[in-house]
């Protein structure tokens, strides 16, 4: 479980966000540019400190301001994934994937090549790969630091429509079969529906709504952008 309890003044609104996130499936954060989606990432990873409130996994406090307990991002055991896929240009795939992974597990880094089908691209440099490519390497080396939850803001923004389609099959398949739970930032109602199981809407910096994506999506917030 993710409590969450937390505000934050911003230049343009504050930004609060009171609620709980079971750590299973796929959570979307789904919101127009500037309605905080980023900015609740980067809490959650540590990124940026709250002014108030507190942040729990499972059972372990993160950030707890009236403790002054702030646990660095390195240490939480969240990996995130940003719209720019971060590689290193003068490694290799393999070097990228493997960088940052302490005690690596062969047969954990075996299964992730294969779940994100990324074996053909080991002895390859970031510059030959497709923007496509580039994220799944990028997944594979967060999911190699054994994290407890997996964030991901708006990965699929810099990409064509074949390769979002294509990274959005790999996504469902990390949830399914590695079963690591994932919360998803996107602007994107389709790509909710696609590989969602739970959604909050933010705007403003305020949560709107947050449960079942079959149920949010019908509500009277989202009738404008359907």
């Amino acid at each position: 479980m993710l409590q969450i309890q937390i505000s934050k003044q911003l230049a343009s609104f504050s930004f609060q966000f009171k609620h709980d996130i079971k750590c299973q499936g796929i959570t979307a954060i789904l919101g127009v540019s500037g309605s905080g989606k980023s900015t609740l990432i980067n809490l959650i990873n540590g990124l940026i400190k709250p002014d108030h409130g507190y942040i729990q996994l499972n059972n372990t406090l993160l950030v707890d301001c009236n403790r002054h307990l702030f646990i660095a991002p390195e240490n939480r055991q969240i990996g995130t994934i940003f719209q720019d896929a971060l590689l290193f240009p003068h490694y290799k795939v393999i070097k990228n994937l493997t960088y940052g992974a302490k005690n690596l597990n062969l047969s954990k880094f075996d299964e992730i090549v294969n779940v994100l089908n990324i074996r053909s691209l080991l002895n390859r440099y970031p510059a030959t790969l497709s923007g496509g490519e580039k994220q799944r390497v990028a997944i594979g080396r967060a999911l190699l630091t054994n994290p407890l939850l997996l964030l991901m803001d708006e990965p699929l923004s810099a990409l064509d429509m074949p390769r979002k389609k294509e990274l959005l099959i790999y996504i469902k398949k990390l949830s399914n079969e590695l079963n690591i739970p994932i919360i998803y930032v996107t602007h994107n109602i389709n790509e909710v529906k696609q590989i969602a199981n739970n959604v909050a809407i933010l705007d403003q910096g305020k949560l709107i709504e947050f449960g079942k994506v079959e149920h949010v999506l019908q509500s009277d917030y989202l009738k404008e952008w359907l």
